[in-house]
């Protein structure tokens, strides 16, 4: 279902969200939450005995931001350490352990402007199609990803890599902060939210040609999602679509350097770093 978020917020969305078991499980472990301004996807470990509850647990941090105009980069810190915690009372209850992916963004308010946070803990990614130009905004922690950064491994084989699925940072681990980024809220931009059921099955340029049919957001994920199980569904498959259709800047003023933000989940404090941009772009 197409959702229009109510007028009164601080800018118009429309999105969409759709998920699936997928063609080889049968839990599904993805969770989601698509309602301004928060639009996250959370994809469970731990089989079916946690790997759904911790998903479930992670979204539910962030229940409380649904329908504000007002929520600051701080108290998106603030729910990550929270995801951190219940997640792992979760995995001290079971015998196998648990943990989550967490990705997606979140209208912030920063010095009086209107953001975009993107957060990222995995191997879920967030994309942003532009001017008919895809970039990958968030930057995976998997092994996949570290032999790509050395030059062993290419971008297109991650996902028939053996070790694809081996994560170095989840939501309820130890030594695994989220990564941020502030980015402005650009009119006519459209967010794709997703878990690697997505991003595993079918490729960034087929990710692009789906974002650029013109279909609404919820015919756009029913049809991504159908090209992950056209291609072996071989895991659970969520995706969430956001168009900026009113109040952002123009495309022609956004600031394209970006910058990292990094969090400390203990104390839940927020610094921001001007460091060179690590989006993957493809055109």
């Amino acid at each position: 279902m197409t959702m229009r978020e109510p007028s009164g917020l601080p800018f118009e969305v429309i999105s969409g969200a759709l998920t699936d078991t997928g063609l080889r499980r049968r839990v599904n472990e993805d969770s989601h939450l698509a309602s301004f301004p928060v639009f996250v996807v959370a994809d469970g470990m731990g089989g079916h005995e946690a790997g759904d509850l911790a998903s479930a647990a992670v979204i539910d941090a962030f229940r409380g931001f649904v329908g504000r105009g007002d929520v600051t980069p701080e108290e998106v810190a603030d729910a990550v350490h929270a995801a951190h915690a219940a997640v792992g009372a979760i995995s001290r209850r079971t015998t196998r352990g648990a943990g989550s992916t967490l990705t997606g963004i979140v209208a912030v308010q920063q010095n009086g402007e209107n953001r975009w946070l993107v957060v990222n803990v995995g191997d879920s990614r967030v994309y942003r199609l532009l001017s008919e130009r895809l970039e990958q905004l968030t930057v995976d922690h998997s092994v996949a990803q570290e032999m790509v950064d050395a030059g062993r491994l290419a971008r297109e084989e991650m996902s028939t890599f053996e070790g694809r699925n081996v994560i170095t940072r989840a939501v309820g681990g130890e030594h695994s902060p989220a990564d941020f980024w502030l980015l402005p809220v650009v009119t006519g931009e459209r967010l794709l939210v997703c878990s690697d059921g997505l991003s595993g099955e079918i490729t960034d340029e087929a990710i692009r040609a789906g974002l650029l049919s013109g279909a609404s957001p919820a015919q756009t994920t029913g049809a991504l999602i159908s090209q992950a199980l056209a291609h072996g569904g071989r895991d659970n498959v969520t995706a969430i679509v956001v168009d900026v259709v009113g109040g952002g800047i123009h495309p022609r003023l956004e600031d394209t350097t970006g910058g990292l933000v990094t969090s400390e989940p203990a104390t839940g404090t927020i610094e921001v770093e001007t460091v060179p941009s690590r989006r993957r772009r493809h055109d």
